[in-house]
């Protein structure tokens, strides 16, 4: 009979320290990462891609198919590449022209198939697509790295290394769509099959693939293979907006589920009592990988780059710290992130992301866990009472705060009718707060406080006559059965910076060398280090991605 007994673990970090902006702003990818996961299930399943189509010409324009078979089922690229004017590339959401187009086919496309989406791809949101069609995203050239690339294979060399390592991709995604949009299958299509049950695999798969076309499509401008070194550096870059950052609100439990597996796996990781030598080895080596992409990473945001000056200047103490003696102690990974205390939360979110690396026979599984069917409920014979004690007990944080303060309603979240994607106003300064969207969730319970307070009974008959809280009763529901389902923070507060809710979910995406170019949207790079085509027997080992890993 197998054996099910839960592995030890540490008390889990509390959510109330967890879920603050701050905090989820300086995540950093770990071994638990989409993108990480589905890289150690096509590895298991022994994947192969085979590039079935080239139609290119000289220049690089045309079209291209790419297979894929995976616990089963065959997934093909195909992907289109467009001749635009230079005043056509643009990285924001009301671009109409890309560099690059493509949707991920579920199955083998036939010709005709082919040739429907050639057509369609890179129209984009002006054209609509199928159900056979899994996931549609669209790219622009790094253009000053894809020319110098170029160039250097036509000159018989390969490309310079600080140019390389200063960009890390040959293109960067605007948007990676997914989930039913335009036309596309729903989630449901393919979320019961081996590897593609975890969120936003399939969109993980694409990005991955694309990556690989990337580099076919340099190779084949430039005439010559690039080194292995210098492609497997090459990751696919992205740029985020407005647009992603509501997701982790829309989806508490969901968020709660990640966190959970996160937060789970630092606790059991934190409960080791010894350490093996391979072990101790491991984070020594991973130790010193962070130094060098912490020198590599460099952007030109101040805010961003000040706290990456920080990481630096602490980063030698954490090293210091980690010596073989020190990691052959009796838990030493648990006195390690106690120790974190002292420096800044970036090190300390650091410190956690790094020291999940060496353990995956421990905490891999976990990742079954991160998706899940579940929607917030309201569960209506609740008594008005135990609303109020959950409120008292979890929305502290919320209930203390004045909104009729003007800095703590200072921002109104709000639907683009153009684009139909969210974006942040002003309240004090700007037009439309009559049309806000209900991401106030902080506001909303404290007003639902405010009026349970006379009332006693089923919540039930409370909403019969106040069912303007039927939200705020069905999250404050939810959070107290899903610690980790609420940032705990104000969302329309003048501190509110949506790059903290990018950061977060994009590092569960598996994203590193964030390059924030507001507070509202960044570039990030993905599958940099990641295993080629043809390496996934080495899925296990390309955290925090450095020139020559």
């Amino acid at each position: 009979m197998k054996d099910m007994t839960s592995p030890a673990q540490a008390p889990m970090r509390p959510p109330e320290m967890v879920m603050r902006l701050r905090r989820m702003g300086a995540s950093f990818p770990h071994r638990l990462s989409f993108l990480r996961s589905l890289m150690r299930g096509l590895a298991a399943e022994k994947s192969s891609v085979q590039r079935t189509v080239w139609e290119m010409d000289a220049a690089g324009y045309g079209h291209a198919v790419y297979q894929i078979d995976y616990a089963g089922f065959t997934y093909s690229l195909v992907a289109v590449s467009t001749n635009i004017p230079p005043d056509q590339r643009t990285d924001r959401v009301i671009a109409t022209a890309w560099d690059s187009a493509y949707v991920l086919y579920d199955g083998v496309p036939s010709q005709a198939e082919i040739d429907r989406i050639v057509a369609s791809a890179p129209k984009q949101e002006a054209s609509r697509f199928t159900q056979n069609d899994l996931v549609l995203s669209r790219a622009n050239k790094s253009v000053r790295l894809f020319d110098h690339v170029a160039t250097a294979l036509r000159e018989g060399r390969q490309p310079d290394r600080d140019l390389v390592k200063s960009t890390g991709y040959l293109m960067r995604t605007t948007a990676v769509y997914g989930n039913g949009k335009f036309g596309i299958a729903d989630r449901g299509r393919i979320s019961d099959r081996l590897g593609m049950g975890g969120p936003f695999a399939a969109e993980m798969l694409t990005v991955w693939l694309i990556r690989g076309f990337t580099h076919d499509l340099v190779e084949h401008v430039g005439g010559a293979p690039l080194d292995r070194e210098t492609k497997r550096f090459l990751g696919i870059g992205n740029s985020t907006g407005l647009g992603m950052a509501p997701f982790l609100v829309t989806h508490p439990i969901l968020l709660d589920a990640w966190m959970q597996v996160r937060e789970t796996a630092l606790a059991r990781v934190r409960a080791i009592p010894t350490l093996t030598e391979a072990q101790v080895q491991k984070l020594i080596a991973l130790a010193a990988r962070v130094s060098v992409h912490l020198d590599e990473w460099n952007v030109p945001d101040e805010i961003a780059a000040d706290r990456i000056s920080v990481l630096r200047a602490e980063w030698p103490a954490v090293i210091a710290t980690m010596t073989p003696e020190f990691l052959r102690t009796v838990d030493a990974i648990d006195q390690l992130v106690a120790q974190s205390d002292a420096w800044s939360i970036d090190t300390q979110e650091l410190i956690v992301a790094m020291v999940l690396e060496p353990f995956g026979d421990l905490i891999d599984g976990l990742t079954d866990c991160m998706a899940t069917p579940f929607t917030p409920q309201i569960e209506p014979g609740m008594d008005c009472a135990d609303v109020s004690a959950m409120i008292a007990r979890d929305w502290d944080w919320a209930c203390g705060t004045d909104f009729e303060d003007a800095p703590n309603c200072a921002q109104f979240w709000y639907v683009s009718e153009e684009k139909l994607e969210p974006r942040l106003g002003n309240r004090h300064t700007e037009e439309g707060a009559a049309l806000e969207s209900p991401l106030d969730i902080a506001r909303q319970v404290k007003a639902l406080a405010a009026n349970l307070a006379d009332h006693a009974g089923p919540v039930a008959a409370f909403l019969m006559t106040h069912p303007q809280h039927r939200s705020a009763v069905k999250r404050v529901q939810a959070l107290g059965r899903h610690p980790y389902a609420e940032i705990r923070d104000n969302l329309i507060g003048e501190a509110c910076l949506p790059i903290d809710m990018l950061r977060c979910k994009l590092s569960f995406f598996g994203a590193a060398k964030f390059d924030p170019k507001s507070d509202r949207w960044t570039r990030i790079t993905l599958a940099q280090g990641a295993p080629l085509w043809d390496e996934l027997d080495r899925a296990d080992d390309w955290w925090l991605p450095v020139a020559g890993i």
